[in-house]
């Protein structure tokens, strides 16, 4: 929801946004003789217009994700559409499904062949590293590698400038 908050954002901002400078410029402009209560009215009346306007923005911002997922739907495939190849679809949606277990159990097993018997140059180190990084991101996400990227950096930095 980043995408609509930032757009609620724009329209309420820190200090009120786009209605509380409306009304405040009204609010200039407003004849002395207003009344209090009629000054409120005015401003809610704005406040209103202006949510209904909000809403109808977001309304639009949905749409238009909602259009583009079915763009990509209609010119990518579904797995619904794989179904309709009798053994090779049944096949495909099989290895797709099997394809994070697989990373996730080949990059244990590298992991424990690291630690316990391999012998690793300084290059086969780097390209084990990398490969954890990539199934650490494919399989709990982009998040996570951002979260442990100063850990990582703390232990392998040194080793990057040559250090050990």
């Amino acid at each position: 929801m980043g995408f609509f908050d930032a757009l609620s954002n724009f329209f309420t901002g820190g200090a009120g946004g786009v209605v509380q400078s409306i009304a405040d410029t009204i609010k200039d402009y407003f004849p002395p003789s207003m009344s209090e209560e009629e000054k409120t009215k005015l401003t809610a009346e704005i406040r209103q217009q202006e949510t209904a306007r909000r809403q109808a923005l977001l309304t639009l911002a949905m749409q238009a994700d909602r259009e583009v997922t079915e763009r990509a739907a209609k010119l990518e495939g579904t797995a619904g559409d794989l179904k309709a190849l009798p053994v090779v679809g049944r096949l495909i949606l099989f290895l797709r499904g099997c394809q994070r277990p697989a990373w996730g159990f080949a990059a244990m097993t590298m992991d424990w062949l690291w630690f316990t018997s391999w012998r690793l140059t300084d290059k086969q180190e780097s390209a084990l590293i990398v490969i954890n990084v990539l199934v650490l991101g494919f399989l709990f996400g982009e998040r996570t590698v951002k979260n442990l990227q100063p850990l990582l950096v703390e232990i392998f930095g040194g080793r990057a400038k040559g250090d050990k």
